[in-house]
């Protein structure tokens, strides 16, 4: 029977080419692949915490994810009915769901079916490439999202991964192959610079501006529509604040001053007893030793690096930090008028983002810091650490959601959630654009997520 592309009544204010999408798709889910070659099985069921998921369940989501929004409109049948339930995500218009916090007891399928359903899945893909005739530009749209929603979970695949890593008092490295693990040996650790380039205050006149992503190219629904907004004369930050800047505020108190803590903020170091950003370590208690402090990262557990940016703060901890430092947060659209400042002129500098292969934030040349900054341009806007924002998520005027079952991507977030900016280490280089807006909860501490300041002109 021949297949006919239906009307998948998706819509989006980008346009696929039909000509190349499935080649592309293919590139980005080889590229997940390679994500886990150095893990082994164990490695690929656990659980840490219920806001992570195993790396076999993203593998197999994702690939549910083209599956059933790719294929089976196409009139191809699913492989198993059961991964429906098993591998959806959140998508109500789709069907009931296992509870996200039970991802790690799916034991079953396998490791090896995960990996075979995957294959299964590509090659279907591929089949497409044959037949360009269905590449519809509706089906085009859906491979495009599909192919940024991997990409979205190849992050997470580096995050969960770094937090089961965390768990184990063994404090693993992930980019250790199995035949070379039991050394324990660890990788050097990446040079710091050699001396840091003072904060700057860089002023921002204020006024109207617009905000929000236009033109050609992929964004997410949330992105769009482009709109005026009015911003008060501003000054940010010429680049993050460092693991030794908030190492002082932790030295001085911090964690123990409750007029610096939003009253969530407070309850919550309370009640996880927090006295330090996730992933600081001394000589085996999850504790700062200021004589000597460590951090554990995915290259295993090395040297602090004063210089470096601090990363897995929360947004509670990034505001009483700067409330600390006699300053405040950016409003999301304070921080993309910095950020487009520095695009237009062509000054954004390199980025350290998935493809750098660091995975970890680095500390910003002094010379580099100094080049922009002298042109009022801030420094590591994109890459490194996701900046927290004192913005709610919550559509733009105007706002669309895609239709049907797309369109529950990102509107139904925008509750109980604050937006990061620019990316991270582990961001893929296709998200790093100044108006990608990330989103989570302000409790989330296991992303790359770190703290850029602003003040009141």
């Amino acid at each position: 029977m021949r297949l006919v592309a239906p009307a998948l009544g998706v819509y989006a204010p980008w346009v696929s080419d039909p000509g190349t999408i499935v080649s592309r798709v293919l590139r980005t889910r080889r590229a997940t692949l390679r994500l886990v070659e150095s893990l082994d099985a164990e490695d690929l069921v656990v659980q840490s915490m219920p806001d992570a998921s195993p790396a076999k369940w993203h593998l197999a989501h994702c690939t549910w994810f083209f599956e059933r929004f790719v294929l089976r409109p196409l009139g191809i049948p699913p492989l198993r009915d059961e991964y429906d339930y098993l591998f959806n995500s959140y998508y109500e218009a789709v069907g009931a769901r296992h509870p996200r916090h039970a991802r790690g007891l799916l034991t079953r399928p396998t490791a090896f079916e995960v990996f075979e359903y995957r294959r299964a899945i590509d090659a279907r893909l591929g089949d497409l490439e044959g037949t360009p005739d269905l590449v519809t530009a509706e089906v085009a749209t859906a491979l495009e999202l599909g192919l940024h929603h991997e990409e979205q979970h190849q992050e997470l695949l580096l995050t969960d991964i770094k937090h089961l890593f965390g768990q184990n008092p063994l404090k693993p490295a992930y980019r250790i192959s199995p035949q070379t693990r039991v050394r324990n040996s660890t990788p050097p650790p990446l040079e710091s610079a050699a001396s840091l380039q003072a904060l700057r205050w860089l002023g921002f006149d204020g006024g109207v501006a617009e905000i929000g992503h236009a033109g050609p190219g992929f964004s997410y629904d949330n992105e769009s529509p482009r709109h005026k907004v009015y911003l008060a004369p501003f000054t940010i930050a010429s680049r993050l604040v460092t693991c030794g800047e908030y190492l002082a505020f932790v030295l001085d108190g911090g964690y123990l001053q409750n007029d610096l803590w939003l009253s969530e903020g407070w309850s919550w170091v309370n009640a996880h007893k927090k006295r330090a950003p996730l992933y600081w370590l001394d000589g085996g208690a999850d504790e700062v030793d200021p004589s000597a402090p460590r951090i554990f990262t995915l290259d295993g557990v090395r040297a602090f690096d004063p210089n470096e940016p601090v990363c897995h703060v929360s947004y509670y901890e990034a505001d009483a930090y700067a409330r600390w430092a006699r300053a405040r947060l950016p409003t999301e659209a304070e921080w993309e008028v910095a950020a487009e400042r520095g695009r237009n002129a062509g000054l954004a500098g390199g980025i350290n983002d998935a493809m750098s292969g660091h995975l970890h934030p680095v500390a910003v040349a002094r010379d580099a810091a100094s080049e922009t900054s002298r042109s009022g341009v801030p420094a590591q806007m994109l890459g490194d650490v996701w900046e927290w924002t004192q913005s709610a998520y919550s559509p733009y005027p105007g706002f669309r959601p895609l239709d049907g079952a797309f369109g529950e991507y990102n509107g139904k977030f925008m509750v109980s959630q604050m937006v990061l900016r620019g990316g991270s280490c582990a961001t893929p280089r296709d998200h790093a654009r100044t108006t990608y807006r990330n989103f989570f909860p302000p409790g989330a501490e296991w992303q790359f997520s770190g703290i850029r300041l602003a003040r009141d002109a």
